[in-house]
């Protein structure tokens, strides 16, 4: 923002839609006071009225011509718009997992099952339903046939098989195609980095994006919820 030759009106302008960006992010809108700050240790003393926003600021879900409609009735009031959307990367991987309800398994998606001896998590997807794939794991259990990675885990280490309401949870209910195997990687991702997957120990590679939405939900989780890292 100081690196362009704004005037006062303009750069208290750029100055509040910061701060409502890093506010609507999560982030303390003060962090652009302090960068400011530092500015002026540089450039000299700004007026005191540059650092005044006198508008009040309304965010809106982005959805459309609908949202230009209805932003364009405040273009004549002291107020500032912003737009938001839900259809962000964090929110679209990290859904909270579906109850598993007999509506629910008619679907499509992407699932986990869990060994219900050693607690270790196999993760795929599915272009039929989640009820008649667990029914393909259960059968290549039962006839030993290693096409079910899941399945294998299970013979090898002989362990039992649980009940799809115990064993089966629905991580995304969605349609075959890139979306279903972004998700797919991501959830395969986490479990790699909990030393959970029995996926394959070699698909997934450093991920910064994965590792970023990772974190986030780390963070937003209360601390008795958090899984024991063995940090302190």
């Amino acid at each position: 923002m100081n690196n362009y030759h704004l005037d006062k009106a303009a750069k208290e302008q750029e100055h509040g839609t910061i701060r409502q960006i890093l506010g609507n992010n999560k982030y303390n809108p003060s962090y652009i006071d302090n960068k400011s700050d530092k500015q002026t240790e540089r450039h000299g003393t700004p007026d005191p009225k540059d650092n005044k926003d006198s508008h009040i600021w309304a965010k809106f879900t982005y959805v459309g011509n609908e949202t230009k409609f209805i932003t364009k009735l405040f273009k004549n009031l002291p107020i500032k718009i912003t737009f938001t959307t839900s259809n962000c990367i964090g929110r679209l991987l990290s859904q909270k997992p579906s109850h598993n309800s007999n509506s629910a398994l008619d679907n499509s998606g992407i699932y986990r099952l869990t060994c219900p001896d050693c607690q270790m998590k196999y993760v795929g997807q599915t272009g039929c339903s989640f009820r008649t794939r667990f029914e393909e794991h259960c059968r290549d259990f039962k006839h030993n046939n290693a096409k079910s990675k899941f399945a294998t885990h299970l013979l090898e280490n002989q362990h039992s098989i649980g009940k799809i309401s115990d064993i089966m949870g629905i991580l995304h209910i969605t349609k075959k195609g890139r979306t279903m195997d972004t998700i797919e990687r991501y959830h395969i991702y986490k479990e790699t980095k909990n030393g959970t997957q029995i996926n394959d120990k070699n698909t997934e590679k450093p991920n910064r994006i994965y590792e970023t939405i990772i974190q986030g939900e780390a963070d937003r989780m209360p601390l008795r919820n958090r899984p024991n890292t063995g940090q302190t």
